[in-house]
């Protein structure tokens, strides 16, 4: 082949890979799916948990989680008796499932066929986020009440042992490599975690962000994308060294998830003002600004579909707050139960010649 035409087809090659990676925009509204009251009467929603493998959506709706069908849009199962649940695994060669309930202090697992519950195993005070680690798979629960992580054998259901983190823990997410990566709210860090000898190895600084919650991560590239309240900022992190790349972007307040897509370079964060900001990884030290979504007040949690790049937020109707008090000094709006609904947003249609 003359250099030339070799020229022609590496320029080909690099632009589609170009295209391929150019990230989904025109998010709108594609679906709305009204649920009805949990349980209780206490309107809650936390976790939103999509499963690829099986085409599940796991909802945490405070007593119960909701099943749905991503594909049909439909619900094909509850798992009820809970109390207050949070964050949801599906293990599918166990054939079991996993969820942190805060006010049992326990993990309940439950079988993914019929969605009855197997069994408990205890974890600490309020576990809140929960995540599988494939390096050395285990479970890691993340206990914001007693600010540690329980480590668990889920195949056997026992407890390997507690990790101290020193404060807060919010959401985890793992590299597939052996550490597990968690955002410690309070004191404004991030901790990477050696999932095999069960130990803090590094904390880091989110500044200029604080108060980080939602995490997300470019395994490929070692980069964390970590949403923060105050300032409410999303930060790009190095997760080798720690270091904070490149700017902060300015997103919306109380931010509670975050998503990375590999396939198109996609960076979305959900904030409960309703919005979910998109930003595009251009390249492992450059991210650039897509769009600002308008959802609905309370959508913050959020899923994404891998397949189909669709986003999953869930939300209720809202009561004010009530007037402050000496034991509650910042009181927040109040969910109105019987009203829980997942919203589903899509990209625009890709353009045809």
């Amino acid at each position: 082949m003359k250099r030339s035409n070799v020229l022609v087809a590496l320029c080909l090659l690099v632009l589609g890979a170009y295209v391929l990676a150019s990230p989904p925009s025109g998010y709108h509204l594609l679906k709305k799916i009204p649920f009805g009251a949990a349980p209780g009467g206490q309107e809650y929603f936390d976790y939103i948990t999509f499963d690829n493998a099986t085409r599940r959506v796991y909802l945490s709706h405070g007593s119960e989680v909701k099943v749905v069908d991503a594909d049909k849009a439909t619900v094909v199962g509850t798992v009820s008796d809970l109390k207050r649940c949070h964050g949801v695994v599906a293990l599918n060669d166990l054939g079991r499932g996993f969820i942190t309930d805060g006010e049992t202090g326990q993990v309940v697992i439950f079988d993914l066929k019929t969605f009855k519950t197997l069994g408990q195993i205890q974890a600490g005070r309020n576990p809140d986020s929960i995540l599988y680690d494939p390096a050395s798979k285990r479970l890691f629960v993340f206990n914001g009440g007693s600010k540690d992580a329980t480590v668990m054998d889920p195949a056997k259901g026992t407890v390997i042992g507690t990790i101290p983190l020193g404060g807060a823990p919010e959401q985890a997410v793992a590299d597939g490599k052996g550490t597990v990566y968690n955002n410690l709210e309070d004191t404004n860090e991030v901790v990477a975690i050696d999932s095999s000898k069960l130990m803090v190895k590094s904390r880091w600084k989110v500044t200029p962000a604080g108060q980080p919650v939602s995490i997300a991560m470019d395994r490929e590239h070692r980069r964390l994308f970590i949403g923060a309240r105050g300032p409410k900022l999303l930060v790009v992190m190095d997760a080798d060294t720690g270091k904070v790349i490149g700017q902060a972007f300015p997103i919306g307040d109380r931010v509670d998830a975050n998503i990375y897509d590999p396939e198109t370079g996609m960076i979305a964060a959900a904030t409960r003002e309703g919005t979910i900001h998109i930003f595009h990884e251009d390249s492992p030290d450059k991210i650039s600004v897509v769009e600002t979504v308008k959802t609905e007040f309370g959508a913050k949690t959020m899923g994404h579909d891998p397949k189909t790049h669709n986003l999953y937020v869930d939300t209720s109707d809202f009561d004010p707050a009530p007037a402050p008090t000496p034991q509650q000094r910042n009181p927040q709006p109040v969910a109105k139960p019987g009203t829980f609904r997942l919203l589903i947003y899509g990209p625009k249609a890709a353009k045809t010649d």
